[in-house]
């Protein structure tokens, strides 16, 4: 016989069990950063010593602003790319074609989209640089940013354009008074889903960076020639924390609606 509670028990269990096995890992990075001795016991004392020194060290500081400015970019260069590929799909008839082509990029492993990228830019002569810093993020985040617009666009009732034309509103006019506002959301989310992207990304953007550091190559290198510090644990959990705080951003952002457009 069916048990309804005992299924929703074990439901629950199963549930917490796959949040502390994804979400856990996190813990230690945050809690070694916070610890006075960089470890974790039971009478660990409290401290931010370690992130006092992180904000004074030159290289954290200008990686930090390269990983920024990077991410900022391509939270404004990404979601218009990703809305132009948005509504390529309503303007062809190729939609799948369309559609396989801004994500491909998900299927193409993280090394072999890097170097692939630094030979082609090596090809045309460029140098490493921001701006390919930048190039490689958007070609990483574009992707999602597509996906959360479409998402995003296929609840958009197209009979409110249809009514805007009739009303003697052009195409762009339409566009900008009528499906704009309905829109913004996943515009907004797709703008930070680039910038969350753009900022963890670690793999690509070290083989185009150059002599230019984001934050996170910096923590691989630094891990890779002098390994694990309490300075940068605080960079970890600074990061760590921060994510988060956009992700929640995003999360509330969703919930937001227009006047006049919660219903369509």
């Amino acid at each position: 016989m069916y048990d309804a509670r005992a299924a929703r028990f074990s439901f629950t269990v199963l549930l917490v069990l796959v949040l502390i096995f994804l979400y856990g890992p996190l813990l230690q990075p945050i809690l070694v950063a916070f610890s006075k001795t960089g470890q974790v016991d039971a009478g660990m004392t409290f401290t931010t010593q370690w992130f006092s020194e992180m904000v004074q060290s030159r290289m954290i500081v200008t990686s930090l602003r390269t990983s920024i400015i990077a991410a900022l970019l391509s939270a404004i260069i990404t979601p218009i790319l990703a809305l132009l590929a948005a509504m390529s799909i309503r303007e062809f008839r190729a939609k799948r074609a369309i559609v396989m082509l801004m994500i491909l990029p998900l299927f193409i492993p993280a090394v072999t989209m890097g170097l692939a990228c630094a030979f082609f830019l090596k090809l045309l002569g460029i140098p490493s640089s921001l701006a390919t810093i930048v190039l490689v993020q958007v070609i990483w985040s574009l992707p999602f940013a597509f996906l959360v617009i479409v998402a995003v666009m296929a609840s958009f009732n197209t009979v409110f354009l249809e009514a805007a034309y009739m009303s003697g509103a052009n195409r762009w006019r339409a566009f900008i008074d009528v499906e704009l506002p309905a829109i913004a959301p996943g515009l907004s989310g797709a703008a930070i889903f680039a910038a969350i992207i753009s900022f963890n990304e670690t793999i690509r953007t070290a083989m185009v960076q150059g002599p230019y550091n984001t934050i996170q190559t910096y923590i691989w290198s630094t891990f890779l020639q002098i390994g694990l510090s309490p300075q940068l644990f605080a960079v970890m959990a600074s990061l760590i924390l921060i994510t988060v705080g956009l992700v929640f951003f995003m999360i509330l952002i969703s919930f937001w609606r227009p006047t006049g457009a919660s219903k369509q």
